[in-house]
């Protein structure tokens, strides 16, 4: 199966299992704005948990807010939104499809760095272990090229967006015969900038009224919360302060399911160190967030770090944790050392001292912050691609079929058990329910009744439950229970009794967070 015709089965299987759906389907829908169902909402939520739980009772210096959507305008003007917050924006005027010029200028630098690593690769086969990947890198005549053709057209495009020389981004993608993705034409109009905030209007006289903008990032709600938080929780520098929330972009080109939309939730956490140790704290964050990530067991092969070019104006140093999403390796967290910018900028523009004052040193300064800030939505769409699987599994009568399962992470998996008898009858569904009665207040679980039981297995298998537990005429005489394992389908006979602990050792964060320590 292609990657392109997985990512369809993915989005289709969230819809029919209750994960995502289009926001007013009724209605048609609304274009990049999605909901989230029972099955989503769930596995939205615990993903939202181990984040926030391992920033907050993993630290002690790192403790959680939650700060409004609405906020003075005057923050995004000093944060730089207000005047610099725009996407460079390319028409093709074959196709009539809007692209970020940006987006297209790095899909086609990602296509040669894909063809590097093919040349790799192959190397690598070819000699085995005697390879030395580094020593290819700079004597390959193929290699050096295609990545001096890399290092070239990124210098161009940093340059050009420094300056703000659109015409000049144009001309990167005439130069590199970059092609339409829908039409393969090179007919493009000229690139613009377009601004990205949503703005609303605040007061009961809509000609009175100030002009206010959604949010289009959550860190500024941390930002000009520092002194409240560092005064109220007589904090010490190194400390953080983590926050999840909403924010909305008017996403012109919003593209790839929940991948971009136009409203999202973010995961971000500020973390406010002492001038002069930026680079240790940006190299901790890296190392710890990269293991926050592997832990899941997704996959370690689908990580990897990608160090940005183009820093923004305030930005010492940043880079981004890629994942492998169906349509290749993208943006999923973002790691940013922004010196003390923000902090700086609401300080000169609201005439409020924003400075802490440092016992050892006995002196009073700005501090720095390191960023981490990731994509809820994202983060949910990697785990439901990398989950989602076809398998042909064979039947007792020689037949094979098709089993379609969710192999989410126990822990973010929605449903934590299924309580099955195995007939609505003899007593089998009071006993069941008097299983879901022990469980429920420890997991989320599901009592199911309804078709043979090997259908119910199979509806499990789709939402990702990791546990099925059967209910039968042996449960009646010595209290124990069939309990099957979703990803190996093995079933073993486990008393009633120890079910809690069992599901608890698959199931807890606990167990998640001593592999990150």
């Amino acid at each position: 199966m292609s990657t392109a015709d997985k990512f369809k089965k993915v989005i289709a299987h969230a819809k029919e299992y209750g994960f995502v759906f289009q926001s007013s389907e009724i209605y048609d829908g609304l274009s990049a704005v999605y909901d989230y169902g029972q099955n989503g909402s769930e596995l939205k939520n615990n993903i939202k948990r181990y984040w926030l739980d391992s920033m907050v009772k993993l630290h002690e210096n790192i403790v959680g807010i939650d700060s409004a959507i609405f906020m003075h305008p005057t923050v995004w003007k000093a944060s730089g939104h207000v005047g610099a917050f725009n996407d460079p924006l390319i028409d093709n005027k074959d196709s009539k499809k809007r692209y970020r010029a940006d987006v297209l200028i790095e899909d086609f630098v990602e296509k040669i760095n894909q063809k590097i690593n093919k040349d790799i690769a192959k190397a690598k086969k070819r000699f085995g272990d005697a390879f030395n990947e580094e020593e290819f890198r700079s004597t390959n005549g193929r290699v050096i090229e295609r990545q001096k053709k890399i290092d070239e057209i990124l210098n161009r495009f940093k340059t050009a967006m420094e300056n703000n020389d659109l015409a000049e981004v144009k001309q990167i993608i005439i130069d590199n015969g970059i092609t339409c993705p829908v039409s393969g034409s090179k007919n493009w109009t000229d690139v613009r900038q377009f601004n990205l905030m949503f703005d609303t209007k605040l007061g009961s006289v809509s000609e009175d009224a100030d002009i206010i903008y959604l949010r289009p990032e959550t860190a500024q709600g941390i930002f000009v919360n520092y002194l409240n938080v560092q005064k109220t929780g007589r904090m010490k520098l190194p400390f953080g302060i983590a926050q999840i929330g909403k924010a909305f972009r008017n996403e012109i080109v919003a593209r790839q399911f929940i991948f971009r939309m136009r409203e999202f939730e973010q995961m971000e956490m500020q973390f406010f160190i002492r001038p002069g140790e930026e680079d240790k704290w940006f190299d901790y964050w890296k190392d710890l967030r990269m293991k926050w990530h592997k832990v899941l067991g997704l996959g370690e092969e689908k990580y990897r770090f990608h160090d940005h070019e183009n820093l923004a104006h305030y930005a010492k140093a940043a880079t981004d944790i890629e994942f492998e999403f169906p349509f290749g390796f993208k943006e999923l967290e973002g790691i940013h050392s922004r010196t003390d910018f923000d902090l700086s900028q609401h300080q000169e523009f609201s005439g409020k001292k924003l400075q802490y004052f440092d016992p050892e040193l006995n002196e009073s300064y700005v501090p720095y912050v390191i960023e981490t800030s990731i994509g809820v939505d994202r983060m949910f769409l990697s785990v439901l691609a990398t989950a989602f699987e076809e398998e042909q599994i064979k039947k007792e009568n020689g037949k094979t079929e098709t089993r379609t399962v969710l192999r989410i992470p126990p822990a973010l998996a929605p449903v934590k058990a299924a309580i099955l008898p195995l007939m609505k009858k003899d007593g089998l569904p009071e006993k069941a329910r008097e299983v879901l009665n022990e469980l429920k207040y420890d997991f989320n679980c599901q009592y199911e009744e309804k078709d043979s039981i090997g259908k119910r297995y199979r509806r499990q298998d789709a939402i990702g439950t990791p546990f099925c537990i059967t209910v039968d005429h042996q449960t009646l005489e010595d209290n124990t229970v069939t309990l099957r394992y979703r990803d190996t389908m093995e079933q073993e006979r486990v008393a009633i009794s120890k079910l809690n602990s069992l599901i608890d050792e698959k199931v807890n964060f606990k167990n998640l967070f001593k592999k990150i320590n």
